[in-house]
């Protein structure tokens, strides 16, 4: 994921209880300011079904699993006070960088499986999912003709597995569960000797060499990104979304400089986002692009990082969130519990939001035992919930107190969720529920139940008369009255 040393909040609400601390401050993601809706039509009507979707599921993959660091980040120079190189190795950057490239030699998840992968986030009621094909260490997850630093390589222990292209392994099974495809991208390849030309040493997370004044070795590196972007967009079957990280790539009349970390881009970072996009659409026609941060027709949704915004944004977004404390694999991983991941989930939706759930596979190519059962516990709830969820839009109020509002896009229909500190469901006798300019309400009913609610007007909406018996249903985290008007 990204990395910002000093980053700018947005308005955002206080989630410290939801994730670990180290790994909000390192993955800090500032929003666009501003966004332009794309001129595509073809995107704009997959915009809108991806609006629908609201819950996604994120994996950040790669050889780093093997030493339970995060991502790419030690291998970056600006980095290290915040993953620290360990180990014998660390002793010197060189050395270490060498060590953690041969990681490829020993590579081997031999649990890999992703019909159970599916099989469980299905059942958690997601809808699309999101894989990292390359992360910004430049080792392919996917059979690029581009490079021998890949998983599919000889050097790989992993490349004699019939399920060797894993990235193709992936959207394949999730695609015959009728998931939104997305291939996260790195723009930046730290492996790239046209990208970190070993002519400079690196000194931070940017290309090590001034583009315009060596145009010969950025045109290669524009080439190599063009073609390795044409192999997922042509050899993958149906992708629906290019999510492009490593913001600081990008056109140098394109830099904030209001922005801390924007400011330390030095060089015109322009890889010809127009020409890349349009091969991509070319070939996947509608396809929704991502390219993070960077506003303008190619950030078609932002994507605010471990997140969530105070208020509803008027341009289409999703919070990628870690169910763990680290994007990536850590031995030990502290997860959120079921109780808190459903509750951010209604917090995203009210706003109107999607919730990109992140779970990262270990070094043996598996899950660990508490995302399964963290996403089985979701999809508990799903199953009596989740048509206030899917479908929806924000509405106001929003939320008040405790109760947070979606609306149903297509029907005269609010959706009240109340959600509780604990994990059991205990309603109040009487529960009032704040409602904006709704003149006439003709129905309430509590989601899990046959039982009908009975209301009366009050000054600011209507009061809710609790049969005792709701308490008495097993409801979770979170109940839901859809009101009718």
């Amino acid at each position: 994921m990204f990395k910002f040393p000093k980053y700018t909040f947005i308005a955002f609400t206080a989630i410290s209880c939801l994730t670990g601390l180290n790994a909000a401050h390192a993955q800090q993601h500032n929003m666009s300011k501003q966004y332009q809706k794309p001129d595509d039509q073809a995107v704009q009507q997959k915009l809108d079904q991806w609006q629908d979707l609201k819950f996604g599921l994120f994996m950040h993959w790669g050889t780093y699993s093997e030493w339970g660091v995060v991502e790419s980040w030690s291998i970056c120079p600006e980095d290290e006070g915040w993953t620290q190189r360990k180990g014998p190795h660390g002793a010197t950057y060189d050395g270490y960088k060498k060590a953690y490239e041969n990681l490829q030699t020993t590579f081997n998840p031999v649990k890999f499986d992703p019909d159970k992968w599916v099989k469980a986030a299905k059942f958690a009621g997601m809808k699309y999912m999101i894989f990292t094909t390359k992360h910004h260490d430049g080792f392919s997850m996917f059979d690029t003709k581009q490079t021998d630093y890949k998983i599919t390589d000889s050097k790989t222990p992993f490349s004699k597995n019939p399920k060797a292209n894993v990235t193709k392994e992936i959207f394949n099974s999730f695609r015959k569960e009728n998931f939104m495809i997305g291939a996260y991208f790195s723009k930046p390849d730290w492996h790239s000797p046209e990208y970190w030309w070993p002519y400079f040493p690196p000194k931070d997370r940017n290309v090590n060499y001034d583009p315009e004044k060596y145009p010969e070795h950025w045109q290669k590196f524009k080439d190599f990104t063009y073609n390795q972007i044409e192999e997922l967009m042509t050899g993958y079957g149906k992708v629906d979304i290019l999510w492009l990280d490593g913001g600081w790539v990008r056109p140098k009349n394109t830099i904030d400089t209001a922005i801390d970390w924007q400011r330390g881009i030095k060089f015109n970072q322009d890889i010809d986002m127009p020409k890349i996009a349009g091969m991509a659409r070319k070939n996947q026609p509608g396809l929704i692009v991502v390219d993070r941060t960077v506003s303008g027709q190619y950030e078609n949704y932002t994507t605010p990082e471990q997140e969530v915004p105070a208020t509803p944004l008027s341009n289409p977004w999703e919070t990628c969130m870690t169910m763990g404390n680290s994007w990536s694999y850590v031995p030990g991983d502290h997860y959120k519990s079921t109780h808190d991941i459903v509750q951010l989930l209604v917090k995203v939706v009210s706003r109107g939001g999607n919730l990109l759930m992140n779970i990262g596979p270990g070094p043996d190519g598996d899950w660990a035992d508490e995302a399964y059962d963290r996403l089985n516990g979701i999809g508990n709830w799903m199953k009596i919930n989740g048509e206030g969820i899917y479908n929806s839009r924000s509405v106001a109020p929003y939320s008040a107190g405790d109760i947070y509002y979606t609306k149903n896009k297509d029907h005269n229909r609010i959706y009240a969720f109340v959600l509780t500190k604990q994990e059991k469901v205990d309603l109040p006798a009487s529960l009032k529920i704040p409602l904006n300019d709704i003149k006439k309400v003709k129905k309430v009913t509590l989601l899990g139940s046959a039982q009908k609610v009975k209301w009366k007007d009050s000054a600011d909406g209507i009061e809710l008369s609790i049969p005792a018996s709701f308490n008495q249903i097993g409801l979770k985290q979170a109940a839901c009255f859809a009101i009718d008007y």
